[in-house]
């Protein structure tokens, strides 16, 4: 067991992005502390705002380490615990896809599903097409099922963080009814989701759900 000096603090709330770095932490068998903070409230008290002028969360502290931002929280991670293998070796051919990945979730993907979900593209002219990063949504959706099309794995015959990632935005796209259920979406992302640490992760989010907050 990789031993911890100084502790990991999530900043947390169960109905936010920081349920995939919870996920992360399960698969990492990683020792942490959970601080939950409310939307409006606590999130934007100045004692959080040092951390994280945003307001939002995820934000991880390792020391006096600040992380913020979901793909940047899982990437160190996976670094912070190398004999977990969640990211190809530096060196490695696959660690390029590693990053395309990562950073298209984090970039293009994220955005576009938001706005999708908002209604801000509904009037997209092509003209905005042309200078958003994501472009047109179905472009995006098109992306993601050809990048998982017939693939257990993003990266050769290895789970990575950037299979976490994927496999969280989809399932958080098809909760919402963001984009369709096709079937190469279910194929790739339910073993993953069935994994033990993602399932762990989904509990204990739940009881954070019931549970008042402090």
């Amino acid at each position: 067991m990789t031993t911890q000096a100084p502790a990991l603090r999530l900043f947390f709330h169960p109905h936010s992005r920081a349920a995939m770095v919870r996920w992360m932490l399960e698969e990492c068998g990683a020792r942490y502390d959970i601080t939950r903070l409310e939307f409006h409230t606590s999130m934007k008290a100045p004692d959080y705002l040092a951390l994280n002028p945003m307001g939002k969360v995820p934000a991880l502290t390792h020391g006096d380490t600040v992380v913020t931002e979901t793909a940047a929280i899982i990437s160190y991670l996976a670094d912070l615990f190398p004999e977990k293998n969640l990211a190809p070796a530096t060196n490695h051919p696959l660690r390029g896809s590693y990053y395309r990945w990562m950073f298209f979730l984090a970039g293009p993907a994220d955005a576009a599903l938001t706005a999708q979900y908002l209604g801000h593209l509904d009037q997209q002219t092509p003209e905005q097409a042309f200078m958003a990063g994501y472009g047109r949504f179905d472009e995006v959706v098109e992306t993601l099922r050809l990048a998982v099309a017939g693939k257990r794995y993003l990266c050769g015959d290895q789970f990575t963080a950037a299979d976490l990632l994927m496999a969280s935005y989809l399932r958080w796209a098809h909760m919402m009814k963001i984009i369709p259920e096709l079937p190469e979406f279910s194929a790739y992302s339910q073993p993953l989701l069935d994994r033990p640490a993602s399932l762990r992760s989904i509990e204990l989010c739940t009881a954070e759900m019931t549970a008042q907050p402090a």
